[in-house]
């Protein structure tokens, strides 16, 4: 059962089709994940394991009973794909 302030990350490796869903502690965790998501149906495209595709994934926050999982964004309105790029790209800087 869901509680307020869960996160979880969804993604569709070949939309359209059902997200798969994982949940993550933090919203860091959420962009590696996703990070490694994206990267994995990169190396499949390039390696001839699947023809192409046509992904898309996110991070959402469970807000409360009636407005359920909705997308997350940080404190200063920042998306999650902006907050993704910049922690990997920092990441990638260590």
């Amino acid at each position: 059962m869901a509680k307020i302030g869960d996160l979880k990350v969804w993604w569709v490796p070949q939309v359209p089709m059902k997200a798969f869903e994982y949940p993550v502690k933090t919203p860091q965790e959420g962009a590696i994940l996703c990070d490694a998501l994206a990267m994995y149906d990169l190396f499949q495209y390039e390696n001839n394991i699947k023809p192409d595709y046509s992904n898309a994934g996110g991070l959402v926050v469970y807000q409360e009973e009636d407005t359920g999982w909705t997308d997350w964004c940080a404190e200063d309105g920042t998306e999650f794909e902006e907050f993704m790029q910049t922690y990997i790209e920092g990441r990638k800087n260590l």
